[in-house]
């Protein structure tokens, strides 16, 4: 028979053990809320929007650029509801989704993917569609300017990326409005990259702690 001595370490092991079958969560969950724009309100979807998420569903421009099944009513509703649920940010492959609306409608939506949480590479994925109706008038780049604002000071990531169809030459020139670089092209998606230096946004959490130092 083998004794098996205390190991004071063992506990430290375990929790090593653990944390590589558990993706690492943030210490503080990042919430969705509301975010205003001069002509727009980014807010987490409601069952409510069904209208409006009707359009989105039935728009064939957003089904082909995302890749979307055509879906019965009662999949689209549920779909909708789906999106109602992806309101924070903790754990690898969490959503956030806020619905962007324009005069008391929805027009499209905003998301993020959160892809690693280690505070000096965390990294999101960033989304978004628009109905072909609402096209042309700056709405799609004014939300997506808002979601990064909140990707880099509420997330507090280092680094967001866009993952666009090679197809979509829509979004992927969007992206570079936005300030995003090329980084890589399998043929069929191309990936985006873009850091808050290069997004032009100043970190207010950064200046107040070279301040505290």
């Amino acid at each position: 028979m083998i004794a098996l001595s205390h190991d004071p370490s063992g506990g430290r092991l375990l929790a090593s053990l653990r944390a590589l079958r558990e993706p690492p969560a943030l210490r503080t969950p990042v919430v969705a809320r509301e975010l205003r724009t001069p002509r727009l309100l980014l807010r987490p979807y409601r069952l409510t929007d069904e209208a409006d998420w009707m359009r989105i569903e039935g728009d064939e421009r957003i089904r082909c650029g995302l890749g979307w099944p055509p879906r019965t009513e009662r999949e689209a509703i549920r779909h909708l509801r789906d999106r109602t649920r992806h309101r924070a940010l903790s754990v690898p492959g969490d959503l956030l989704v806020l619905a962007v609306e324009r005069d008391g409608h929805v027009i499209g939506d905003v998301s993020l993917h959160l892809r690693t949480t280690a505070a000096e590479t965390r990294t999101a994925e960033i989304g978004w569609l628009q109905l072909t109706s609402a096209c042309g008038h700056g709405y799609a780049t004014e939300a997506a300017r808002a979601m990064l604002e909140f990707a880099f000071r509420d997330l507090e990531a280092a680094l967001v990326t866009a993952v666009i169809d090679s197809t979509n030459a829509t979004s992927a020139a969007l992206a570079v409005r936005l300030g995003f670089l090329a980084a890589q092209d399998t043929g069929l998606r191309r990936t985006f990259v873009l850091t808050a230096v290069s997004a032009g946004l100043t970190l207010v959490q950064n200046a107040q702690r070279c301040e505290e130092r």
